[in-house]
């Protein structure tokens, strides 16, 4: 059976390459359901581990060294390229697009909120503290998980590792991004830009300003779905990432 032809141009030509850039403390597993539902689509789905998660777990996170691991991820694409972020790969994703990352659109979702607020720093609080408690942090993450998204989602999040002990350092150094800068940069750069957001995500603080940074982007809500949305709303996460594939 011929691929589709938002997978493919013109039916035979080079497959959309699809990079998934996961949230704080999970990994590329996280995405193991939608590389599933991409490849049967006939996209090359590629979802990668950040520094200071996953395979990368012993590199430190910074903003410059998570850009290149999306340097690496698009390169030597055959085809179009879409990045997807979620929470942390949002802000991530924005951050790379923005300084001109190779891509043809991007999909985020979950980090409309401003880092440097209150939220944010008392987060890296909570972050140093559930540290200290060593290997009971990773239990207690693995819980929430349990708790937010459902038995089949946790599985999906602990495969490749929690990053508990990291998680501090990493939110440390999402302060020095500026989305909102990064968004309009995008506007004014042209790039397709949608927003795949959960009705219920406690990030959608700042939601009316990130809407008026980029009047042009496309935005879509997911019912009934937490911050974790593509974990915890798969089914119609999926559906809503394939349209903004085939747009």
């Amino acid at each position: 059976m011929a691929a589709p032809e938002d997978a493919r141009r013109d039916g035979a030509g080079p497959r959309t390459r699809v990079v998934l850039v996961h949230g704080v403390r999970t990994s590329a597993t996280m995405w193991r359901r939608q590389v599933e539902l991409l490849t049967a689509r006939g996209y090359e789905a590629v979802a990668v581990d950040l520094p200071g998660h996953g395979t990368r777990r012993d590199v430190p996170f910074t903003l410059e060294s998570a850009r290149a691991v999306l340097d690496d991820a698009v390169a030597g694409a055959p085809g179009r390229v879409v990045v997807v972020g979620l929470s942390l790969g949002g802000y991530v994703t924005l951050h790379w697009a923005a300084r001109g990352g190779a891509c043809d659109a991007v999909v985020v979702s979950s980090c409309t909120a401003r880092p440097g607020g209150a939220a944010h720093r008392g987060f890296i609080a909570l972050s140093r503290a559930i540290a200290a408690t060593g290997g009971g942090a990773d239990l207690l993450s693995d819980r929430a998980a349990r708790l937010a998204v459902g038995a089949a989602s946790a599985l999906d999040v602990a495969a490749g590792g929690l990053a508990s002990a990291g998680q501090a350092t990493t939110l440390r150094a999402v302060l020095a991004a500026d989305p909102l800068a990064d968004v309009a940069a995008l506007e004014e750069r042209g790039l397709p830009l949608r927003f795949v957001i959960g009705e219920w995500d406690h990030f959608r603080l700042d939601e009316r300003s990130f809407r008026a940074a980029a009047p042009s982007a496309t935005w879509v809500l997911v019912r009934r779905a937490n911050h974790l949305v593509s974990l915890h709303r798969p089914r119609a996460y999926g559906r809503a990432l394939l349209d903004a594939l085939s747009a």
